[in-house]
């Protein structure tokens, strides 16, 4: 789950005006810097030119916003780590950030700006965390590197913990948060962006949008084949977190997916699953947006203005804000119809 695959379908189908117009030069430009072809080579050098690609997309830190490296020991593992803060300014809470790339790219690097973005735009300090890798390392070495991180982060520090997470680490967090959720130190929120979650592939989006562009239901596929372990169980919750039979305790959760991705009703799913538990929960639905949409944010207005909705999410979270979303998320100037999809069900609308 990340932005590597192309848009393998001939021409732009019925993606062509369903998506947001500035969207279309975004996409272009991830499937120029990566090339289909890039599926047949080794992983190292696909790893190569995944980090060239965020590279391309990378920005500058917002100023104030200092970042150091560090590393975090859980049995015998050495898992490195970047802490964000602002300077001259004390956090009120801190982010744990999983990044994304389908458990098999991504580092420190490839989503340092949106890190440095969130410590900026929220005020809170951010830990993101090098976790290991498939195929190198197979589950469950990915959630235990994620689970030790949050374990050394609350021993660190007082602070309140939020969990985040993008793609693949929307997976890791809910993973996280449902493994720590009885934890003393227990986060007090998460927010999952565009997460997979081992939802059911008959699903809505799964259905609708299996030929998305920049991920596709045979991507998803093959990033599940490739972090699998042999006999890997798919109702192994740190697997598939959606496979859980106990949602109740979870932390007040957010979770932002994109209308036009497959994974999109797995936000859904995991939304009503932890309502049903009698928790607090909140599904948005971004229109008119693609997976990976957080790269596109400084070029695609709507991107930008999910962004922004997630960083005040993230506040709102820390801060133990019991309302979750703001209404003004998302709203576009001259379009009648607004801009994210709320999907919080109340007694009124339901």
């Amino acid at each position: 789950m990340g932005t590597v695959h192309k848009f393998k379908t001939a021409g732009r189908g019925k993606y062509a005006s369903r998506l947001d117009p500035g969207l279309w030069d975004y996409i272009d430009r991830v499937n120029s810097l990566y090339p289909p072809e890039i599926g047949e080579l080794p992983i190292a050098e696909q790893r190569a030119v995944y980090n060239a690609m965020c590279r391309t997309f990378h920005l500058h830190h917002p100023k104030g916003v200092t970042a150091s490296d560090g590393i975090f020991t859980a049995q015998g593992r050495a898992i490195p780590v970047r802490h964000y803060r602002m300077a001259g300014k004390v956090a009120r809470a801190l982010v744990i950030y999983y990044h994304g790339g389908g458990f098999v790219l991504g580092d420190l690097d490839s989503h340092d700006d949106i890190c440095a973005e969130i410590c900026a735009g929220a005020g809170f300090d951010v830990v993101s965390g090098d976790y290991r890798l498939a195929p190198e390392h197979l589950h469950p070495a990915a959630f235990d590197d994620a689970l030790a991180i949050f374990e050394s982060a609350a021993a660190a520090t007082n602070l309140p913990i939020v969990l985040c997470g993008e793609s693949a680490g929307g997976n890791l967090a809910a993973g996280v948060a449902q493994a720590t959720r009885h934890h003393p130190r227990h986060a007090v929120g998460q927010m999952l962006i565009y997460p997979g979650l081992g939802g059911d592939e008959t699903g809505r989006s799964y259905v609708e949008h299996a030929n998305a562009p920049l991920l596709t239901l045979a991507d998803i596929d093959f990033y599940r084949s490739i972090r699998s372990a042999p006999g890997q169980s798919l109702d192994d919750p740190a697997f598939s977190p959606l496979e859980d039979r106990d949602f109740s305790g979870l932390p007040p959760t957010v979770i932002v997916t994109a209308e036009c991705d497959p994974l999109s009703s797995d936000g859904e799913a995991y939304r009503d699953r932890i309502l049903a538990a009698g928790g607090s929960a909140v599904w948005r639905e971004e229109p008119r947006l693609v997976h990976s949409f957080l790269r596109a944010r400084m070029t695609v207005r709507r991107a930008a203005e999910a962004f922004a909705g997630i960083i005040g999410d993230i506040a709102r979270l820390g801060a133990g804000d019991e309302a979750l979303v703001s209404p003004l998320v998302g709203k576009m100037v001259g379009r009648p119809e607004g801009g994210a999809k709320d999907r919080d069900p109340s007694p009124s609308s339901s």
